[in-house]
């Protein structure tokens, strides 16, 4: 083949695949909120089988349910013959994939499910199979044709058989209502549980590690507590421990500019009297942003008395593996 050739070759199939998943709107419809509701009142999971590419597919589709708030696994409806069937309880709905409706080792299952007396769900492409006759509720993944020149390799119907599924997840996390933090508790591991679970007072540093000055704090005793806690900041308190301000290193930079006598300075003359705060139990990915929007790399976090009870640096960001 030319080089034309692949390319001609690769948008077809693009083209065709696109064109098969716009086809879908006009079949979100009467069946596709019967699954919804079914999936729904079910007090168990999803049992999604299917056989062959259908199966590689059921086996995506049970993984997305799953971290978006539908309890679901996989069963390969060969290994649910002989013997995983019994994973299968009354309280479960099956979810049948064949794009012919008629594979036998999915339509070898009706019987048993229908013993069970639970639900079943299908989908094909084929409203007078087997498997959609049989089902509650058939949700239609029919293709003209596969992108295959020779309409043999399952390739458009895989397609739109994982949108199809993707559609249904959507809309069952939309109607739980299912948060991002409910998502993060689903992938703990990553960096987006990292994200939406860790928060300030997980990774701040507190108590005896927060630096602390009072207004009359001479300058030069200022920097030695910088220098100690090396963050690159003081916090400015007064009697009762509420913060009053703050000093940093680029504090240090503008008093150097301006001449002023280090040695007999005191910190309330040179402190600044706005500092950027947050509170302990926000996210720490939204602590990065603040730090982000104002050009600091540290962020002292206080409480509802307005007590410095903690400090965020930037480091401790980038350890705890949050960016």
């Amino acid at each position: 083949m030319a080089k034309q050739d692949f390319i001609h070759s690769g948008l077809r199939t693009i083209e065709m695949e696109a064109q098969a998943v716009g086809e879908l709107s006009h079949r979100i419809n009467d069946d596709f909120t019967l699954a919804c509701e079914t999936i729904l009142t079910c007090e168990g999971r999803v049992v999604v089988t299917g056989m062959g590419k259908s199966g590689h597919i059921g086996n995506k589709i049970a993984a997305t349910l799953a971290s978006t708030g539908t309890p679901a696994f996989f069963v390969h409806p060969g290994e649910a013959s002989h013997g995983d069937l019994g994973m299968i309880t009354k309280n479960d709905i099956v979810l049948a994939i064949s794009n012919s409706g008629d594979t036998v080792e999915v339509v070898t299952l009706l019987p048993l499910i229908k013993r069970l007396g639970i639900p079943l769900i299908s989908m094909t492409g084929d409203a007078n199979s087997a498997l959609a006759e049989a089902a509650c509720a058939n949700l239609d993944i029919g293709v003209s044709s596969e992108a295959c020149p020779l309409n043999l390799a399952p390739t458009t119907s895989t397609t739109v058989t994982l949108v199809m599924g993707d559609a249904l997840a959507i809309a069952l996390l939309e109607s739980r209502g299912f948060s991002a933090e409910d998502f993060a508790f689903s992938h703990p591991g990553g960096a987006l549980g990292r994200k939406l679970l860790l928060k300030v007072s997980d990774i701040m540093h507190r108590d005896h590690e927060v630096p602390r000055v009072t207004l009359e704090t001479p300058l030069q005793h200022a920097l030695l507590e910088m220098t100690e806690k090396g963050f690159g900041m003081t916090t400015v308190v007064d009697g009762s421990g509420k913060l009053l301000g703050v000093f940093t290193d680029g504090d240090l930079r503008r008093v150097i500019d301006t001449k002023i006598d280090l040695g007999t300075a005191v910190i309330k003359e040179v402190m600044s009297d706005s500092p950027k705060t947050i509170s302990h139990d926000i996210l720490a990915a939204e602590a990065l942003t603040v730090m982000e929007k104002s050009s600091i790399t540290a962020l002292i976090v206080e409480d509802h008395l307005q007590h410095p009870i903690g400090v965020l640096h930037m480091h401790d960001i980038l350890r705890a593996g949050v960016v």
